[in-house]
């Protein structure tokens, strides 16, 4: 639950202190400036409150790594990309796009922070704990954190605790560790995709190397 908040903290104050042509910038997504990125956000914040308030008696069938599932590469000309910037261009200007996500956003931390980690919840006709929820969106928060900034150096990027866990559920996902030659912004930039690795980091993560990227959906 302290990781969620702190991750979902550290995300919010960097979309926050955008400004100007930041938010025209590329992002870590293909195809997504970070404006698209943003309203993308703005989708999830509203899935984590539409979640936390659909509880259920049923037993859990998923945790934090299964339920993630292995997604295609992005394109950058897909539904999706097309979806979120035809959503993120309709806002009069970043700063409706800005309050509307701040809205959600914050609604969505109190809602996480109230909720029983023990209680089961529905998504998407799957069962899981709040508690592997919430530990599902650190990955989401920590993965879309090092998005964000990836064509801006001067904001910040997600906290180390963020990034351990997001490493530890790859790793778990995959079924190997990734070689601690990278460190957990490379291992998480190149294992998912967001980088080609280089040869000496092809070379450090041996029999994983062929299996990349492991885009997560």
């Amino acid at each position: 639950m302290d990781l969620f908040s702190l991750s979902w903290t550290a995300l919010r104050a960097a979309v926050d202190g955008l400004e100007g042509g930041q938010w025209a910038r590329p992002s870590g997504c293909t195809g997504w400036l970070v404006q698209d990125l943003v309203f993308h956000l703005v989708i999830d914040a509203q899935d984590v409150l539409i979640t936390l308030v659909t509880p259920t008696g049923a037993a859990a069938n998923m945790d934090a790594v299964t339920y993630w599932q292995l997604a295609d590469p992005p394109t950058g000309v897909d539904a999706e990309t097309a979806f979120v910037r035809r959503g993120a261009a309709a806002y009069r200007d970043a700063g409706g796009l800005r309050h509307h996500f701040d809205d959600l956003a914050a609604a969505a931390g109190r809602a996480a922070a109230a909720a029983d980690p023990a209680q089961r919840v529905e998504t998407c006709d799957r069962v899981i704990t709040v508690a592997d929820y919430l530990g599902v969106y650190v990955v989401e928060w920590t993965l879309h954190h090092l998005d964000l900034v990836a064509h801006l150096p001067e904001v910040a990027g997600p906290p180390p605790e963020g990034l351990a866990y997001t490493r530890q559920v790859l790793e778990r996902f995959a079924g190997t560790a990734i070689s601690d030659q990278l460190d957990d912004t490379d291992a998480l930039r190149v294992v998912t995709g967001r980088r080609a690795p280089t040869e000496t980091e092809t070379a450090a993560l041996g029999t994983l190397a062929a299996r990349l990227p492991l885009v997560l959906g």
